[in-house]
């Protein structure tokens, strides 16, 4: 271990290990499933419990996996009205405008991009009167934010997700946002 390490400075962080076909599989399966025990997915990638849960656990501190969560459905939720923001933003100012964008109420996902604009953001408000006061008074009141454009969204899909729907129960499934573990059974 380095002193580095030793001394709680991470310093940069590791390359990336090659992940290989058994890797992408559990990546899927957890993908569609989050809250899939280690003996189901040891038992659907076809290798012992005790590595399942090593690969998974090597996977979480790689960064490959960055966490497990919840999908939401926005509208039984209480958020109705779903748009996806862009915005072009002052050169340089990317840092500073992701920090006012990250604490707007409703904001799920901020990517900087190319072409036509700078920023996209999707937001979900309680109804568009919300989604109005967001956009005309707290987006565009942010200093470097030169314009905005604001997509109402009618209808969302997840794509790459095949397993239970968000309020299905699943087979073997822990807490909420948990990560796989296996139970007594």
């Amino acid at each position: 271990m380095t002193v580095e390490r030793m001394a709680g400075n991470p310093g940069p962080p590791a390359p990336p290990r090659p992940l290989d076909a058994v890797d992408r599989e559990i990546l899927a399966l957890l993908r569609a499933n989050g809250r899939a025990s280690i003996r189901s997915v040891a038992e659907q990638v076809h290798v012992s419990r005790a590595n399942a849960y090593a690969r998974i656990n090597r996977l979480v501190e790689d960064g490959v996996i960055r966490g497990f969560s919840a999908r939401i459905d926005h509208e039984r939720a209480g958020q109705g009205a779903s748009a996806y923001i862009t915005l072009k933003i002052v050169q340089n100012s990317w840092r500073t405008v992701r920090e006012e964008l990250e604490a707007l109420p409703g904001a799920t996902h901020i990517a900087l991009v190319s072409g036509d604009f700078d920023v996209l953001l999707l937001v979900h408000t309680e109804d568009n009167r919300a989604l109005r006061e967001l956009v005309l008074t707290r987006i565009q009141a942010i200093p470097e934010v030169l314009s905005t454009r604001t997509l109402l969204v009618f209808e969302e899909t997840e794509l790459g997700r095949h397993g239970p729907t968000p309020f299905e129960p699943a087979a073997e499934q822990g807490a909420p946002g948990a990560p796989p573990s296996d139970r007594a059974r």
